[in-house]
């Protein structure tokens, strides 16, 4: 089940921006969300100076048969490895916390609930606005996104553009994946997913948004908007696939009022989101990852008209604050260290002692500079958690920059001053000398003057 934008929902997240609800209108005034500079994604807003990509305009073109096999056959031979980075979570389900390589400590933060880390790859970010023109015509391929990586030609016409689905819809669809050489991956005949919420590959959620309801089209994705050069394990699509869909749009209904959905719906639907979310940040697309989380959020910090236990309520908050971890994540890995920071205080609000938001506090505050402040939260991790090696790595290594920096900053202060402790050292040095020589020359004055007087005496003694 998907969540309704019938009526704003309430956010609390500083990092989350309400989302406004018929058609998933943004409002200009809640600019500023967690994803600061990150591209532009489907339904959720950008920071300063980012603006909605619409798409461009779709030309058509006639292919001939050669072109419309091509690429067949690349990518039959290649075997998709099931093996996954070794940065798997495992906090949360009781096992040891040590969770990075070594070769990782430097770089990384601890990875999420129930997810692995993953190499991070450029994202490509779908448009924005829905293209509203005429229908496409029979047998000709339209270039959506105009670089030919994403085409769709209609197999069968149908209703009209009026029929179009609105982004915030639940659609299903039937759904046919096969590779570009013909070979059927899997059938869906009812896929359901929420229309620009990021639960879908890019391509279905590009071109879905362009059918006209009970259309049937075919649709050539390149692996950039399918699964990427990682390619997937479930479905079982090789790395670097192009994918060929047969979609054809069944139903596409508004979503469900967020506020009579019933507890266990909502967090059912909380962890839907987030385990999509999951999936992005295990393929290295953080942005993605941060949409998905902030979806997820938006169902937990929602009212409700309906009773919830305290049981359930315990529940929803365990799901937002898995949430929040992730998105701090995710947003590290953006280099977002403000956002992050204020995902990991939200966490650190509600759980105190939550290693994994301590943990990544202290990363950001480390990457920001501030050494001493890092140090003191790893070490109330440390306290929490003795045994972890990964907390142990971390504050060796803060405490060795830091050591680094009053070095330099006591080396700068000298350069300052001038280096008054060795200008003082001389003084000193320069005085007892003074008073040496001073000493010296009484001494000889005293002994001349007797000498004379000695001398004085004699003679006045010998006259007489």
């Amino acid at each position: 089940m998907s969540l309704k934008r019938r009526i704003p929902i309430k956010a609390t997240h500083p990092s989350v921006c309400k989302v406004g609800v018929q058609g998933r209108k943004q409002s200009q005034s809640h600019r500023k969300s967690q994803l600061s500079d990150s591209p532009c994604l489907p339904g959720f807003l950008t920071g300063p100076g980012q603006h909605s990509v619409r798409l461009p305009s779709i030309s058509y073109f006639k292919m001939t048969d050669k072109e419309e096999v091509k690429g067949a056959g690349d990518n039959t031979e290649m075997v998709l490895s099931g093996k996954k980075s070794g940065k798997a979570s495992l906090l949360d389900s009781g096992e040891d916390f040590e969770m990075l390589d070594d070769d990782d400590i430097d770089d990384d933060p601890p990875p999420l609930e129930d997810a692995g880390g993953g190499k991070k790859t450029k994202t490509e970010v779908p448009a924005e606005d829905q293209d509203t023109g005429p229908s496409a015509p029979l047998d000709e391929w339209m270039d959506i996104l105009g670089n030919g990586q994403l085409k769709k030609k209609v197999l069968q016409a149908g209703n009209g553009p009026d029929s179009r689905p609105t982004k915030g819809q639940n659609v299903v669809i039937h759904l046919k994946t096969s590779l570009a050489d013909g070979t059927l991956i899997e059938e869906q005949p009812e896929l359901s997913f929420t229309l620009g919420d990021g639960d879908v590959i890019q391509a279905l959620d590009l071109t879905v948004q362009l059918m006209e309801m009970g259309e049937k089209a075919l649709v050539q994705a390149d692996a950039k908007y399918a699964y990427g050069a990682l390619g997937s394990l479930a479905p079982e699509v090789p790395p670097s696939a192009e994918l060929a869909l047969e979609v054809q749009l069944l139903d596409a209904t508004e979503a469900p009022d967020l506020e009579l959905l019933s507890p266990q719906e909502r967090i059912a639907l909380a962890g839907q989101k987030r385990e999509r979310g999951n999936v992005y940040y295990q393929r290295g697309d953080y942005a993605f990852a941060v949409n998905s989380y902030g979806f997820a959020l938006q169902v937990t910090e929602s009212s409700s008209k309906v009773d919830i236990s305290p049981e359930e309520e315990e529940e929803l908050m365990d799901v937002k604050m898995k949430c929040l971890n992730n998105m701090a994540a995710a947003q590290l890995k953006l280099d977002h260290y403000e956002a992050a920071l204020r995902s990991c205080v939200s966490v650190l609000a509600h759980q105190p002692d939550n290693i994994k938001a301590l943990f990544r506090k202290g990363k950001v505050l480390a990457l920001q500079g501030e050494y001493a402040e890092a140090i003191k939260i790893l070490k109330r991790a440390l306290k929490l958690e003795p045994s972890n090696k990964t907390i142990h790595a971390e504050l060796s290594k803060l405490v060795k920059k830091h050591s680094e920096q009053k070095g330099a900053e006591q080396a700068m202060y000298k350069k300052m001053l001038g280096n008054p402790a060795s200008g003082s050292g001389g003084m000193q040095k320069h005085q007892a000398k003074s008073s040496w020589g001073v000493s010296w020359k009484w001494l000889f004055g005293a002994t001349a003057v007797a000498i004379g007087g000695v001398a004085l005496s004699v003679v006045i003694a010998a006259r007489n």
